[in-house]
């Protein structure tokens, strides 16, 4: 280990806090404190969270703060000279842990945490009881943290009139689009993902922090029922992330000389080999399609470089897992599927299983935070398994901005973290122009059906039009919503009407 440079960043600590109890949960703050002394005391070290240089948060919804990283930091008794607190996106918690690995390298800062909690749950039963939480209320004279990330809303003002700025109908059409490119039919694809999602039940059983372990059967996922009814056709509530949670989690990177420094036994140490960035053409509008993600493609290809592996070579994957579409989406792009026949793991093609946590339906899905739960659990994955390496990966918005990581138990292959953002090559490829004026012929490119308590409520489709631009369309048509969770739509001929209406005139 004598050659190792000492300025290598390596994650030596992994901290994670579920709350299951009926009592309400400490809030968000406390529980980032709890899961920074957990991972501290994972890390086996000495004093190092007295020794924070940079303070990293991630933005919360369950409750506002003016500056939680302060709260949080006088609770574990550090004095960091910088505090990051991300906006809302669910890669920032990734590209944080990135950003502080460069830092490290480079000698900047020497210990960084990045840390998150949500107490969604207890937040909702508190309102609906009428009764708020008595949590911290911080005044603006608490100062600010450094924001760290992009404020840009991620849907135009377009796409909200026209119900493109929700996630569960994004990701709905994202997968009819994937179902349609596999050639599948409506039943045989809701068994797929049935599948897929029953697989990730099964490693969460296993996760000891995980929100939901009773592993459910694919039928209990994909068919409505009581407690599971359908919000997006073909999602229902169970194949939904589940962000009603009380939950925590922290990491502790540093460098190698800092861990020797703090006493962090080797076998702790978990390297960052490589890390990758970059953003899908920002408005869902403008994608080339709504099926692929170019960024995660693109941001792949140099992760993999940088870290001198290749997929097939990976032991251990945690993909971001919001909805199922998402996790295709990245599996294809990052080549993880190897059978085109849809065998392998969940029944898509994996050589492997692409979660070490159980996913954010099962795991638990804290907003902004998964990827902090992700990676504490891809540490203790890889140090049960030497000389192993990982990949997790971090999603914000609808397929839109992206966070890679390649972590392992032995040093680089590189002799030192290396990253890339490679955004000037994806934002020069192609891209769909936005038609909203047009009326006329178009065919349907992919279509999904939005449930609200009472059962269907309105058909939301993407459709192209003869010049090859994309118009956003809505119907409340009985006959079109029934024939669009039963029939192949996809490749229809439609006639868009002026009002942003739609009309099928002949079936695919």
């Amino acid at each position: 280990m004598t050659t190792v440079d000492p300025r290598t960043p390596v994650l030596v600590g992994g901290g994670q806090i579920t709350h299951h109890a009926d009592e309400p949960s400490p809030e968000p703050a406390e529980l980032m404190a709890l899961a920074l002394r957990a991972a501290e005391a994972d890390s086996g070290g000495r004093d190092l969270l007295r020794s924070i240089d940079s303070m990293r948060t991630v933005g919360q919804l369950s409750w506002r703060y003016a500056h939680v990283g302060r709260l949080v930091a006088a609770a574990v008794g550090a004095a960091p000279r910088q505090h990051l607190q991300s906006r809302m996106g669910g890669n920032l918690a990734g590209s944080m842990v990135i950003d502080a690995a460069r830092a490290i390298q480079a000698g900047e800062i020497d210990v960084a945490v990045v840390c998150g909690a949500e107490a969604w749950r207890t937040r909702s039963r508190a309102r609906a009881a009428g009764t708020p939480p008595e949590w911290t209320a911080q005044v603006g004279t608490e100062g600010a943290p450094e924001p760290y990330g992009p404020e840009d809303p991620l849907s135009s003002p377009l796409e909200r009139e026209r119900g493109i700025a929700e996630a569960p109908p994004i990701y709905a059409l994202f997968e009819v689009a994937l179902r349609a490119g596999l050639g599948l039919d409506v039943l045989a694809h809701r068994h797929r993902i049935g599948e897929l999602w029953s697989a990730f039940s099964r490693v969460a059983a296993g996760n000891p922090w995980a929100w939901d372990r009773t592993a459910p059967a694919a039928a209990d996922l994909w068919e409505p029922g009581p407690g599971n009814r359908m919000i997006a056709f073909p999602y229902t509530k169970r194949l939904c992330s589940n962000n009603h949670v009380d939950q925590g989690a922290a990491v502790i990177l540093t460098s190698v000389a800092a861990a020797e420094h703090h006493g962090v036994p080797r076998d702790r140490w978990v390297f960052l080999h490589a890390g990758a960035e970059a953003v899908d053409h920002w408005f869902v509008s403008n994608r080339v399609d709504l099926c692929s993600s170019p960024a995660i493609r693109v941001a792949g290809r140099d992760l993999f470089a940088l870290a001198g592996t290749e997929p097939d070579a990976l032991d251990h994957v945690d993909l971001y897992s919001c909805f199922p579409s998402a996790v295709q989406i990245a599996a294809r792009e990052l080549g993880l599927l190897t059978e085109a026949d849809g065998s392998g793991w969940g029944g898509i093609g994996a050589r492997l299983p692409l979660t070490v946590t159980g996913g954010m339906n099962f795991a638990g899905g804290p907003w902004n935070d998964y990827p902090t739960h992700g990676l504490a659990t891809m540490a203790d994955v890889l140090r049960r398994d030497p000389g192993s390496t990982g990949l997790c990966t971090a999603n914000g918005g609808w397929t839109t901005e992206h966070a890679l990581l390649v972590l392992g138990t032995e040093p680089p292959a590189a002799g030192a973290f290396r990253s890339s953002t490679p955004q000037a090559e994806v934002d020069a490829l192609p891209a769909v122009a936005l038609d909203d004026d047009w009326t006329g012929p178009a065919v349907v490119e992919s279509v999904t059906v939005v449930h609200d308590r009472e059962g269907p409520h309105q058909a939301r489709a993407a459709v192209r039009t003869p010049r090859g631009d994309r118009a956003w369309c809505t119907s409340t048509d009985p006959g079109l919503m029934a024939a669009a969770e039963t029939t192949e739509l996809v490749g229809a001929s439609a006639v868009r009407t002026g009002d942003a209406g739609f009309i099928i005139e002949s079936p695919a």
